[in-house]
């Protein structure tokens, strides 16, 4: 059913039932058309005045000239109205609104999205509702100002039900109604999904014409992309008639940000060959990084560098977080501290770029020193700075100092623990093995465990093969998200660890009956400047059968040097020949042959992997890496292994 064929009959429906300001009022009304007053000079000297001292910012001063001027204009009230949002002062805001009122202002369409706008600046998201409620006459732009404030507030949801009244108005939206509404869709605080209530406005847009409008489809694309449908985006986003900077900006995001950053390069590529009436931005940038950083690709990486300079983009705090990401996630930590230490100015996102580095490297020492230092230079910490440090915690098995950084959470810094906090916490205990600790967090959390914290609860047990509490963390896991096949296969391998094949074989049949698959191994390799992907058992690379070669016999030395193959990993109750012949089908095994076999002599070779690194693959690379004499980086989803001399600088830990 079409969402909109149902108007509600009036749109106080949509306010807060819990709260209703007294609205900003006055004893005496004045006639409810707009009439302003003949100037004179003492009027117009009196304006000015107050316009001069809006200007200033000395709004208290402004307002005590009103109270002099019988005849002020309308735009002495945008600038008092404008003051009063810059100086974030509500109570100069409700005195500005009443006499607005009293001057017979309240009817006119201009001063009332000026108001809406000031409201929602100031965070007071009903005193708008009542400016929206009590126009007579609303226009398109009365609207839009009114849907911009709610999709600020996070009221998703009341925005469908205003777009209902609107259409039944008779008013047609046009294409910042759109953009809005279609903002509206990702910024709410429903727990319920509104991706059918964007889809709805996606074939609104189509009936009404707008999809020639450049705008209207580039919100399309974004909002599809953040809800992760990679697929409509693309679509909508091969349908544009036109494209501008924003328009590619947004697609290249939706691939990067969706575990497709092969596809985002790509796009970014032909970008560059295809637009001439723009060239990429900050924003841009960012999003290519990101992907250069996602598959390791440091040559890619070091080519943006130098463009990023030479477009002067290396003052945007954004792009150099996110170029101290990339170079981080490619292995090269030296350059990324180098870029850090070269910003005239940091902000929080810089910081944290720098602590999360040196998480992902194993270096939870280093992520506290930079901590210690953003806090001494008054650098207020955010949510996200918690979740890096105690990420870099849980990496270098600083159990102690992560405790310590999740209690300072709320005593020393009084901000409210998140989701975020919990499940790292209970990786952090979890990977030191203490399960029992974990799981105590866990039940005294407030609120709900997410899908997040039973997750990492379910990978503690997966790396000390706790079968009783696997079992518990899986079941509610289950019921979370019955459709994520990763924690069926988590089950499934720590069964298998313990060497019940009874109870792997159930979990297989519940993977099949759901028509779950299970989420295959893919490893990107870049050589000579080119990105290479394998996935796992693949018959169809055409390097494949050279490289099975390669590594066969690779395998063969290696056991005459102590190599036993880790076939635990193996879910298959099958022979142990068969097991090794798995084995040798992980994507990253491919990917170190191929690198092996197409990189020069002594060149470091890195590679990206979209899964954990298996006890065999770690096994095995730290062989190659001594006998082969070559650095070898590996970067999973849990933190970067750097090969060398036979040794991991996890130290086995991950």
């Amino acid at each position: 059913m079409w969402l909109f064929c149902q108007p509600p009959r009036t749109i106080q429906q949509f306010r807060n039932p819990h709260h209703h300001p007294s609205p900003p009022q006055s004893h005496t009304r004045h006639p409810t058309s707009v009439t302003l007053h003949p100037s004179t000079t003492t009027t117009t000297n009196t304006n000015h005045l107050i316009q001069s001292l809006c200007n200033k910012g000395r709004i208290k001063q402004a307002i005590q000239v009103l109270t002099q001027e019988p005849n002020p204009t309308q735009r002495t009230y945008e600038l008092l109205i404008l003051s009063c949002a810059v100086a974030n002062s509500f109570s100069d805001a409700v005195t500005v609104n009443r006499r607005l009122i009293d001057d017979g202002f309240d009817e006119d369409p201009f001063l009332a999205t000026k108001l809406i706008d000031m409201y929602s600046n100031l965070g007071c998201i009903e005193y708008a509702r009542k400016v929206f409620d009590e126009m007579p006459n609303r226009t398109i732009y009365v609207y839009n100002a009114f849907f911009r404030a709610l999709t600020i507030a996070d009221h998703g949801l009341d925005v469908f039900g205003v777009f209902c009244y609107m259409n039944a108005d008779g008013i047609k939206p046009d294409r910042f109604t759109y953009t809005y509404v279609l903002k509206a869709c990702v910024a709410s605080d429903s727990s319920v999904s509104l991706l059918p209530k964007g889809k709805e406005i996606h074939a609104h847009v189509l009936r009404h014409g707008f999809e020639i409008n450049v705008h209207v489809m580039t919100t399309l694309v974004d909002m599809y992309a953040r809800f992760g449908c990679v697929s409509q985006a693309g679509y909508v986003f091969n349908q544009m008639v036109s494209k501008n900077v924003v328009s590619w900006s947004a697609m290249i995001a939706c691939y990067a940000k969706n575990g497709r950053p092969f596809d985002a390069l790509q796009l970014f590529g032909e970008m560059m060959l295809e637009v001439h009436d723009s060239t990429p931005n900050a924003v841009t940038m960012v999003s290519v990084l990101q992907a250069c950083g996602a598959l390791a690709a440091l040559e890619q990486g070091r080519l943006l560098h130098a463009y990023i300079l030479r477009r002067g983009l290396d003052s945007v705090l954004p792009v150099l977080a996110s170029l101290i990401t990339m170079y981080a996630r490619c292995g090269d930590l030296e350059v990324g501290k180098r870029v850090f230490d070269q910003m005239v100015k940091r902000d929080v996102v810089s910081w944290n770029a720098m602590i999360s580095s040196y998480g992902m490297h194993g270096f939870g020492e280093k992520a506290i020193e930079v901590y210690n230092e953003m806090v001494s230079n008054k650098i207020a910490p955010s949510p996200i700075t918690f979740v890096s440090l105690l990420g870099a915690c849980s990496h270098a098995g600083l159990v102690d100092e992560g405790k310590n950084l999740f209690e300072s959470i709320t005593r020393d810094h009084n901000m409210r623990l998140t989701v975020e906090h919990y499940a790292c916490m209970v990786d952090l205990l979890g990977r030191a093995n203490r399960l029992d600790e974990a799981a105590k967090i866990i039940q005294d959390m407030r609120a709900e465990p997410g899908p997040k914290v039973w997750g990492s609860l379910l990978g503690s047990c997966r790396i000390h093969c706790n079968v009783e509490l696997a079992e518990r963390a899986s079941k509610r896991l289950f019921e979370l998200e019955p459709t994520n096949a990763g924690n069926y296969v988590l089950l499934a391998e720590i069964y298998a660890e313990a060497q019940l094949w009874d109870e792997v074989s159930k979990v297989k049949k519940l993977l099949q009956t759901q028509e779950l698959q299970k989420k295959s191994g893919c490893s990107w390799i870049e050589v000579k400047k080119k990105i290479y992907s394998f996935e796992s058992v693949d018959e169809f690379n055409p390097h494949v059968e050279q490289l099975h070669a390669f590594l066969l016999k690779l395998s063969m030395e290696m056991k005459e040097h102590g190599y036993q193959p880790k076939t635990k990993v193996v879910l298959y109750d099958v022979d142990e020949m068969e097991k090794e012949r798995i084995l040798l089908g992980h994507s990253e095994k491919l990917a170190v042959a191929f690198g092996l076999i197409n990189s020069s002599k002594g060149e470091t070779i890195r590679i990206t992997k979209n899964l954990r690194l298996c006890e065999d693959c770690h096994s095995v690379t730290k062989f190659v890496s001594k006998f082969a004499d070559r650095e070898i980086l590996v970067r999973d989803v849990n933190r970067i292994h750097r090969f060398k001399d036979g040794v991991c600088s996890c130290g086995d830990y991950w």
